[in-house]
Parts: C-alpha cells; structure tokens; sequence
C-alpha cells in the first residue's frame, strides 16, 4: 500500500515499521482514523508481572487520543496512574482488526485473509479531570451508536467512582492492510482447485426490545440511522 501522494502522516518508528509485508503499512492519519472508527473492540497489551497480557476492551477515538474504560479495581487501570502525577503511566500497545474477506488458494501455504489493522504503542495515562472524562464516557457510548448518550441516564456519582478512564495519545501508530484476491504459485494455476475470496459483512438484525419497556416507547432515530 502506498504512502505517497497521502494527507497527514504519522511519523514511522522502529516498532511500526513491519518486518514482513511493509508495503501493506499505511501511517496516513485519515487511513488510520477511519479503521479504528469502524471498530468497535481493540485488544490491550500490556505487561503484568513478568508476563505478557492482553484484554478486549472497548474504545473510541476523540482526535488524536484513544479512550478506553474499565474497573478503577482493575489492574491494568490502576497501573495507569493519573495524568500529571508521580506515577508515570504504563506503557500499551494497542490493536485494532477489521477482517474484510477470507482468501482461498489452491494451495495451502497461499490461504489469507483480507484485512485492515491499526497498532498503537505507547502510553497509558489515567484520567482525572471530571469533564474530561465525562466526554470521554459520552464518546465511549457514543462511538457504538452516535447520539445515544443523549438518549440515556448518565452515569452517577457511584457509577463514576467506580469507573476509571484511561488515553492513549495517538504518536507511535501505524496501519496494515490486505486487499485484492489469490497470490498462487504459477505452476499451481492450473490445479483442480476453486480459488477466490469470500468477502464477509457485518449488520444490524432487527432489534429486539426490552421486555420491561415503556408502553408508547419507540424506536428512536439515532437507533433507526444504524439499521439503513
């Protein structure tokens, strides 16, 4: 995939350059924005102990930083230490995955998906600031159906007390992205084999109410918007 000719860049790094494929890498800000946006779960890793650990979790993107939310119990929350204090953060590597089609070869070895991805390395920094993270929740919420925090009670005092938010500036990023079709073996074009992609899709089904709701209570717009 091609840099040149692209908007805004992020600035490679020796943890962002890939050793296999480079060529798939993208750092165009608007590339990289788009595929975390779409996304939904990012996976965290980070180092507990002496070992390796990575969590789902969701997220959402507010400019150039990420926000993710969690327990103020968990680990990885509390290893994140508060912004501006003597605890300097902890340091993640986050990841971002869209699978877009399942590439079928003639041979094996050539088997692949199509995909795109986002990694981010750096570090983790708990939020203290009560508006900032108030808009941080709202955008937690929001960036799975937009305009639902409008439509919902927002989190109380104990609620809050009991989540921490942490952000990770987005500096050390990159993109990695598979398109197109089979990448066979010339001498294995003529094998007996259906070769081609499955593209795959993902949808809303029809929503399935509350039992308990509100006699009279319809379905909103911002929920209509994401089923068209």
């Amino acid at each position: 995939m091609e840099n040149a000719m692209q908007g805004e860049q992020y600035a490679p790094t020796g943890r962002t350059v890939p050793t296999r494929a480079p060529q798939r890498a993208s750092y165009d800000k608007d590339v990289v924005h788009a595929i975390l946006d779409e996304g939904w779960v990012c996976h965290l890793g980070f180092v507990r102990g002496n070992a390796p650990v990575v969590l789902p979790t969701i997220y959402a993107r507010v400019g150039e930083r990420l926000y993710l939310h969690g327990s103020t119990g968990s680990r990885p929350m509390r290893a994140a230490g508060a912004v501006g204090g003597e605890e300097p953060g902890m340091p993640v590597c986050v990841t971002v995955t869209h699978v877009d089609g399942v590439v079928l070869a003639r041979s094996a070895f050539h088997h692949s998906v199509n995909y795109r991805s986002v990694v981010v390395h750096g570090t983790a920094h708990q939020v203290t600031d009560p508006q900032e993270r108030r808009m941080a929740l709202d955008a937690l919420v929001d960036h799975v159906v937009p305009g639902r925090s409008a439509q919902s009670r927002p989190a109380n005092k104990k609620e809050l007390a009991a989540t921490a938010v942490v952000r990770v500036d987005l500096t050390e990023v990159s993109a990695k992205i598979r398109t197109g079709g089979v990448n066979d073996e010339p001498e294995d074009l003529d094998l007996p084999h259906w070769a081609g992609v499955l593209p795959l899709r993902k949808g809303y089904e029809a929503p399935l109410p509350d039992e308990g709701l509100a006699d009279g209570t319809e379905l909103p717009p911002h929920i209509t918007a994401v089923l068209t």
